[in-house]
């Protein structure tokens, strides 16, 4: 039996009332929605007075993003099977204990080294809490009006995080950037609470079916692949004697050897027959153009408003706090939209106003670029993507999937967006080093490259795709 809430206690459609017990489940679930996205956001703000403080260059402050990406998008796919196999309140419920000891680790650090390694466990955490979340809401919740409307308070709470991140990030920052990472530890216990009451526990569908070769080849196969992607663009990919080459080197040793031994199971630890479900593959390809180019845009802008005209933390948040309000809002009508046009509209329109916000912005910026003609109209239609996006993706990678796959399926599309976020984040600091950035012409490069994904990812969406007789 798959862990859901049983069906008599389903409203027949969208807009009757749920009752209180799965209005509580799917709080718990947007509350770890919301402190992923609060990380993600708080800790942007904080980077320049972390690497002051710390003595980290950009090199190194792109490893307290990237060592989060490194755990999260390394083990993500493990964390979706384990939910599936392992049960996905246990696995949720520890994994969330285990992001709320990282996160005061990480306020307490007093070194680099020490915080980009609480940055990594917490990523490890978020590797389980995510697609176990994720898994949870679409298994409670039945494909069609009820999941489209649990997905886009899911995404608005996503969202809120986010402009709660910018805002607190800010401010918190000005009073000192370790209250940005203790800021999580009493959110990520209430989580815990409420969900130790009111998550049921039901078996897994598949208990006591292992795969300890694919356990251990998949996640060191992923670590060192994401780990290639961040470390081989600055250190170049002609030598062999590269710690990023030898990386990706051993990644495609681990990763051959867990497709040789998953295609002779008859349990593998991930059917791989489920990638050639269209919509999954599609989903991954989409997530990667949004979240990856955002994450990487963000990034540049920090460090530009601040570094070159020396703009408080709080004064980047409220520059930025546009591009989350607008996900705010169109997050509230998301679940409408998805019903009435079903997910793939909605990811063209998507892509389209991501490729058109960064278009906008090369093509006005000039050299000293303007908030009001610029920036803010940039922000907002990237915040028109995402809010037009993010459900959508979501939705269009657990369609039609069974039950027992939902874990996998969201752990495929969410591994996706980390590794390539990692992967894009990568090769724009590889732009931004050893260039002056008195002006924004050493950032050109970089928001050319995201430019180019964001079209890419809007190509792919308008190519027409066949759906597969049958995904198994």
């Amino acid at each position: 039996m798959s862990a859901t809430i049983p069906a008599q206690t389903l409203p027949d459609d969208a807009g009757r009332r749920w009752p209180l017990r799965l209005w509580g489940v799917l709080g718990v679930l947007c509350l770890v929605l919301f402190l992923n996205s609060l990380d993600g956001s708080i800790v942007g703000v904080a980077l320049p007075s972390i690497g002051h403080d710390l003595g980290m260059g950009p090199e190194s402050l792109q490893w307290i993003v990237n060592g989060y990406f490194l755990g999260y998008g390394g083990l993500l796919l493990l964390g979706g099977r384990a939910a599936d196999l392992l049960g996905r309140r246990r696995v949720f419920l520890t994994a969330l204990a285990v992001l709320a000891a990282a996160s005061l680790l990480a306020a307490l650090a007093g070194s680099g080294e020490l915080l980009i390694a609480a940055r990594f466990v917490k990523g490890v955490a978020a590797a389980f809490t995510a697609p176990a979340s994720l898994s949870l809401l679409t298994t409670t919740f039945p494909e069609g009006p009820q999941r489209n409307r649990a997905l886009s308070l899911f995404t608005l709470c996503g969202a809120l995080g986010y402009s709660s991140g910018l805002m607190l990030g800010g401010i918190l920052t000005g009073i000192g950037w370790r209250l940005t990472f203790l800021m999580p530890v009493p959110l990520a216990l209430l989580a815990l609470a409420a969900g130790w009451k009111l998550i049921p526990r039901i078996r897994p569908a598949r208990a006591g079916r292992h795969d300890p070769v694919g356990a251990i080849t998949l996640p060191l196969g992923m670590i060192l692949t994401v780990y290639a992607v961040v470390t081989a663009p600055t250190q170049g990919w002609a030598s062999p004697a590269k710690t990023g080459t030898l990386a990706l080197i051993l990644a495609a040793i681990l990763l051959t050897a867990f497709v040789l031994t998953e295609r002779r199971l008859r349990h593998p630890l991930i059917r791989l027959g489920i990638l050639r479900h269209t919509g999954i593959v599609r989903a991954c390809l989409s997530i990667v153009a949004l979240l990856g180019t955002y994450m990487s845009f963000q990034f540049m802008l920090t460090l530009y408003l601040q570094q070159n005209h020396h703009w408080s933390p709080l004064q980047t948040a409220c520059a930025l706090l546009p591009a989350g309000i607008t996900v705010a809002a169109g997050s509230l009508t998301a679940g409408q939209l998805l019903t009435r046009f079903g997910t793939a509209p909605l990811i063209r329109a998507s892509m389209a106003a991501t490729a058109l916000g960064y278009a906008w912005f090369l093509a006005t910026a000039g050299t000293t670029p303007s908030y009001p003609a610029t920036m803010l109209p940039s922000l907002l239609l990237l915040g028109t993507g995402f809010a037009l996006g993010y459900s959508a993706i979501m939705a269009q990678a657990t369609q039609g999937i069974p039950s027992h796959e939902q874990g996998l399926a969201s752990g495929l599309v969410q591994t996706s967006a980390m590794a390539g976020t990692a992967l894009i984040l990568a090769a724009v600091t590889t732009t931004l080093t050893g260039h002056p950035a008195h002006t924004l012409s050493p950032y050109r490069t970089g928001l050319t490259l995201i430019t180019g994904i964001a079209l890419l990812g809007l190509i792919i969406n308008l190519t027409p795709t066949r759906t597969p007789r049958n995904p198994d």
